[in-house]
């Protein structure tokens, strides 16, 4: 039988209500010295003093206060928090501030890949290599939580975005390329809850997905020949299959002045940061509706008005719905090379999941219409899976679309799954006229003949 000893609870009772003293002390002072500090900090072009500096400043603010803390307490009878705490409390306000407040510690770390944040104090994280782990609160209460989702909401864009009960989903990108989605009240306890994934590359070559281990030298020669011999590729998988990185490391092909307008439901493809790999681009984001229900552009308007950009290639990060057709008009009406992502179980069952998104189109179009257009625009579909040991990513299949017969799209497998889930080549399978485009971009047809890839042991 255990008991508790009833010193060592009143010690933890007590060092509990000095850390909520010296937190409510700590806030008191950002809110009324800080703004007065800031003001007199020459401003910068946005009308602001820049973030370092802003922190630099609060940094100085709370040392003062936890002096005066420290001073009342003593006057107090109190015994002092250690100096390990109070920088621990210190630190903590000021990501809450500037940075990601309780997510900030797991985001700095490069190996945490998936954060699940269930509840406020549910928190489970997965790591690059694929093992996962439960780990301490992001906040001390589920209003915390709420209160950090909708800063970091009012920070990702200038852009109005809600999070509450009238608009309670939210998806953004975080300011270090991580992507975001939460919910506000729809979960079993009615809790804030979210989910944050991490691209480990955002910047790729097919030499480092060949290196990682996704593809082999055939495969990387044979993507790469796709891209130059501007081929409209779609690219499918699960739930972090890896399939941005996919595309980005094949838009890595394109030539820098191509230009390429991207289309995003929000921010991730990141193609527009880097001008030596791509110098023309027109990065979009779809946009939801204001607090009056207006304000809305989907992403499949925004494919409409990306064609009015005079784009060389149309690049859309993730299909969700009707904006399949306009993807396939601009596939199929001199935009070639054009590429998307689409969620996927196999490379096959992306034509239905195809069909589905279209039947949503305003167009309204039947299933043999749907797929005489995906025939006529989509010339591959690139599948990402699992290696047999579930934790490295791999290209396991392609697909190329040969025609239409009646409501099915007609595809050859070029590239199918073997014993380990990796792609290796089915020799014959592909055209004769698309093996003469690839070999024209410098592909080698001999690259074809094995039958169990080039997959180093």
């Amino acid at each position: 039988m255990t008991t508790t000893d009833p010193v060592a609870a009143d010690s933890a009772a007590a060092d509990e209500a000095a850390v909520h003293r010296l937190r409510a002390r700590l806030r008191h002072a950002i809110a009324t010295t800080l703004p007065t500090r800031v003001e007199a900090v020459p401003q910068g072009d946005d009308g602001l003093a820049p973030v370092a500096h802003r922190r630099t400043i609060a940094r100085e603010v709370l040392d003062e206060a936890i002096a005066a803390h420290a001073e009342a307490e003593l006057l107090a009878g109190r015994r002092l928090l250690d100096s390990a705490t109070e920088h621990d409390v210190a630190e903590h306000l000021l990501d809450e501030l500037f940075g990601l407040g309780g997510l900030q510690p797991l985001l700095a770390d490069k190996d945490v890949e998936t954060i699940a944040v269930n509840r406020f104090d549910r928190v489970v994280v997965q790591y690059s290599g694929g093992r996962r782990a439960q780990v301490a609160p992001v906040a001390a209460s589920n209003e915390e939580l709420t209160d950090l989702v909708r800063t970091l909401a009012a920070r990702a864009s200038s852009e109005e975005r809600r999070f509450d009960r009238g608009s309670p989903a939210l998806n953004l990108q975080l300011p270090g390329g991580e992507r975001l989605f939460a919910v506000l009240g729809l979960t079993a306890g009615g809790v804030t809850a979210c989910t944050i994934r991490r691209h480990g590359y955002l910047t790729a070559s097919l030499g480092q997905l060949r290196r990682r281990g996704t593809i082999d030298v055939g495969l990387e020669r044979f993507l790469r020949a796709l891209v130059r011999a501007r081929k409209n590729i779609l690219i499918t998988g699960g739930t972090g299959a890896g399939k941005t990185t996919l595309l980005r490391a094949l838009a890595a092909e394109m030539d820098p002045l191509e230009r390429l307008v991207t289309i995003e439901d929000a921010f991730e493809l990141g193609l527009d940061l880097d001008p030596a790999l791509h110098a023309d681009v027109i990065a979009l984001q779809a946009r939801e509706a204001n607090i009056e229900g207006e304000g809305a552009v989907s992403q499949a308007e925004l494919v409409r008005w990306g064609l009015r950009m005079s784009p060389d290639r149309v690049i859309v990060g993730e299909i969700r719905g009707p904006e399949v057709i306009p993807m396939c008009n601009a596939m199929s009406q001199g935009n070639d090379g054009s590429m998307a992502t689409l969620h996927a179980s196999s490379s096959k069952i992306a034509f239905t999941r195809l069909a589905s998104y279209a039947a949503q189109g305003a167009e309204r179009l039947p299933l043999e219409a749907t797929a005489l257009l995906v025939a006529s625009s989509v010339h591959f579909v690139v599948h990402l899976d699992r290696a047999t040991d579930r934790s490295t990513r791999v290209v396991a299949s392609i697909r190329e679309v040969v025609d239409a017969d009646g409501d099915t799209v007609v595809s050859n497998e070029v590239y199918r799954r073997g014993p380990d889930r990796r792609a290796v080549p089915v020799p014959g399978a592909l055209r004769a006229d698309t093996l003469d485009d690839l070999v024209a971009s410098g592909f080698d047809p001999q690259l074809l003949a094995s039958q169990d890839g080039w997959w180093s042991p």
